[in-house]
């Protein structure tokens, strides 16, 4: 079982060909109403479609809410939910529970474990368990917005196809439902080459990266906190514990850099309604770990999926020698643009955690 415990105690459990995938969500006050159809609607993001680049298991990702929910609203009981496995095809991975696949978790897991490692699918590092992450994150979303805060995400790259970025300073939620939630892009052209790069990666076995940006807006100056509980440290914790997410940045991330202080600091000015807002968003919304009231910009950058159906070097690790693999089973090319509703989520969990810490504030 996974943990993030902070305001929110989030607990993530299953495997990719267990009977269940869930999780179980503490630290949500009582009172709360639950809208299942807007679950559902993200839960849909995140499933695979007929696109011929995603995988062809096709998981429905239909929920059961086991506790903590009472005629609609949540109750002060912890909240479960489970979703369950019902397309998974093990006898894929007969070959590869000896072969390691080269990059997964294969190897690091059976160091761990041993022999009683579950690799199939990936076992609990399969992509699988972003699923109940998904349906944490749709919660959140969901009462981040009842108090004002929205939050959407984009595909922003996919091999060397780019869509263009979120305005980082007057990106509003008109912007977010302009967007197309299947396949979430802010300029519709740049969907065609991206689909091409996908494609052509696909035919010749092969896979490829992308990323997503997120942007989060109305939330207010001032909240969260410094070093290790900074707004940076718990949305990067949440985005990394999405499998295959690499990179991490805000703002501009690593570009700034590359700047001189003069161009990169965000200039501060008063708006004719005597709110305090800056004229660049360089900074992404956060200084010294609390949010400034600015939208909230992230990007994350997803590996290729490492399971490609060319053969590669790897070793046999029951008889440990060296030897080679080629995958096959059903499996992405591109994470993208499924991945898009995992960063959203992660950012809904930690935006609303640090949200949680202001009313804990106050009482």
């Amino acid at each position: 079982m996974s943990f993030f415990s902070s305001n929110l105690d989030i607990s993530v459990f299953g495997e990719s060909h267990g009977e269940c995938v869930g999780c179980v969500i503490g630290g949500l006050p009582a009172g709360l109403f639950i809208d299942n159809e807007k679950i559902s609607q993200m839960l849909s993001r995140r499933s695979a479609r007929h696109e011929s680049f995603a995988t062809p298991r096709h998981e429905a990702d239909d929920y059961e809410i086991i506790s903590g929910i009472y005629n609609g609203f949540t109750n002060g009981a912890p909240l479960c939910a489970i979703t369950r496995n019902k397309a998974h095809n093990s006898s894929d991975y007969d070959d590869m529970l000896h072969a390691l696949r080269p990059s997964h978790a294969d190897f690091a897991a059976y160091k761990k474990f041993g022999k009683y490692c579950d690799l199939r699918g990936g076992g609990h590092f399969s992509g699988r368990l972003t699923s109940p992450v998904v349906f944490a994150g749709a919660i959140c979303k969901q009462l981040l917005e009842a108090s004002g805060v929205y939050v959407a995400s984009h595909v922003l790259s996919i091999g060397g196809a780019a869509d263009m970025r979120f305005d980082p300073v007057n990106v509003s939620p008109d912007d977010f439902a302009k967007l197309d939630p299947l396949f979430p892009l802010i300029d519709e052209s740049c969907r065609k080459s991206m689909l091409d790069c996908v494609e052509a990666a696909r035919a010749c076995g092969n896979s490829v990266g992308g990323t997503v940006e997120c942007a989060a807006v109305g939330m207010p100056a001032g909240l969260g906190d410094t070093l290790f509980r900074s707004t940076e440290s718990i949305l990067s914790q949440l985005i990394f514990a999405i499998p295959g997410v690499k990179a991490v940045e805000f703002g501009l991330g690593r570009d700034i850099s590359s700047m001189n202080g003069s161009d990169a600091n965000d200039a501060f000015f008063m708006d004719e309604n005597g709110a305090v807002q800056t004229l660049t968003n360089n900074s992404g919304g956060i200084n010294g770990g609390l949010t400034n009231g600015m939208p909230i910009i992230v990007t994350a950058a997803f590996r290729p999926v490492p399971t490609i159906a060319l053969r590669q070097r790897t070793i046999d690790i029951i008889d440990m020698k060296n030897t080679s693999l080629c995958a096959h089973g059903r499996h992405d090319a591109c994470i993208l643009p499924r991945g898009a509703v995992a960063v959203e989520a992660a950012v809904c969990i930690g935006l609303y955690d640090i949200m949680l810490s202001k009313r804990e504030e106050r009482l």
